[in-house]
């Protein structure tokens, strides 16, 4: 925003028109006795004199410079306007908003798993958020030598050094490669606090930092569905109860493969159910024989005599015989 021409007063005002934008230096060799200062909500205003800081105006309004802003300045509280004598300084506007970026893995990171010689590829997704968090390092460092920055600029400089923290951060305390989501918080907080150490050099700071996903191979995803699925079935038995019902409930008692399927899989049940019912009542049959010659009911002669279990002539078991198969002796 440039200057009006002598008969106009000048503005001094940051519209923030690109999005994104940390600060924005406003630059005039000619800052007039009608100069006004506008401030609007999300903005600081600070005033540079020969790349010093002489003053922050932090409450949104509408200022006039020779009477409002020029008494608080330091080092210029005395500077008189005159119709040759324009104040000559630099304003730096600064965007106080947090704000998010969304941030991904520009190249797979290569962890070290169990069974994978090359390592396992993995790529991650999520967000960070980052504001101006010192006036005097951002002005040292950044803003006496740019006119603008911009979190675009910060997101490029972060994603630079993430390889190498994702690694690290994943690589304590003994996770599971293939369960990082889980530990996503604990790494995510590890590497927002790295993270803002090394951005508050430039006097940005780095509030918040989250993995929202990590990303696997697809070989790697099929292994884990087959597993989550083989955890939850259990069994064949429970499966078909599982497939039935479900088939039930999308089929309900109209046709179709859901129905077809359902009548088969009861169909196989119900025939397994018969087979099982059968060996279990030649079973009962068989042990009540048993019982009955245990007893001496089955081996019972006609003379009334009771048959001994086992032969008095050569021991050999009668079963129930009226003669001992052996030796043919007579046992009653």
């Amino acid at each position: 925003m440039g200057f009006f021409s002598k008969q106009f007063a000048s503005v001094i005002e940051w519209n923030e028109s690109k999005e994104g934008t940390l600060f924005w230096k406003f630059q005039s060799d000619e800052i007039k006795k009608d100069s006004r200062l506008i401030v609007r909500p999300g903005q600081d205003a600070i005033f540079l004199y020969n790349g010093k800081v002489e003053g922050i105006f932090t409450e949104e309004g509408n200022y006039e410079v020779e009477s409002q802003i020029i008494p608080f300045l330091t080092t210029l509280k005395s500077f008189k306007f005159g119709f040759n004598t324009p104040l000559r300084a630099e304003v730096l506007f600064v965007n106080t908003k947090e704000v998010l970026v969304k941030w991904g893995t520009k190249n797979a990171i290569n962890l070290q798993a169990p069974g994978l010689p090359g390592g396992m590829p993995i790529r991650a997704f999520g967000t960070f958020s980052c504001k101006i968090g010192d006036y005097n390092v951002l002005i040292e460092k950044l803003a006496g030598i740019r006119q603008t920055y911009t979190v675009d600029e910060v997101k490029e400089r972060i994603i630079t050094d993430l390889n190498p923290m994702l690694m690290s951060w994943i690589g304590k305390e003994g996770r599971d490669m293939f369960n990082l989501q889980m530990d996503a918080k604990k790494i995510g907080d590890g590497i927002c606090d790295e993270l803002n150490s090394e951005m508050s050099e430039l006097g940005i700071a780095i509030t918040n930092f989250t993995i929202e996903s990590f990303s696997y191979p697809e070989e790697i995803k099929k292994m884990q569905e087959k597993a989550a699925a083989q955890a939850m079935i259990g069994d064949v038995n429970k499966y078909q109860q599982i497939a039935m019902a479900d088939a039930l409930g999308k089929g309900g008692s109209g046709s179709g493969m859901a129905t077809d399927m359902v009548g088969l899989q009861m169909g196989m049940a119900m025939g397994q159910q018969m087979v099982n019912q059968m060996n279990m009542n030649q079973m009962n049959m068989n042990q009540m024989s048993q019982q009955m010659n245990v007893g001496g009911q089955m081996g019972q002669p006609a003379g009334g005599g009771v048959v001994p279990k086992f032969c008095p002539n050569c021991g050999t078991p009668t079963n129930g015989a009226n003669f001992c198969g052996n030796c043919g002796n007579k046992l009653v």
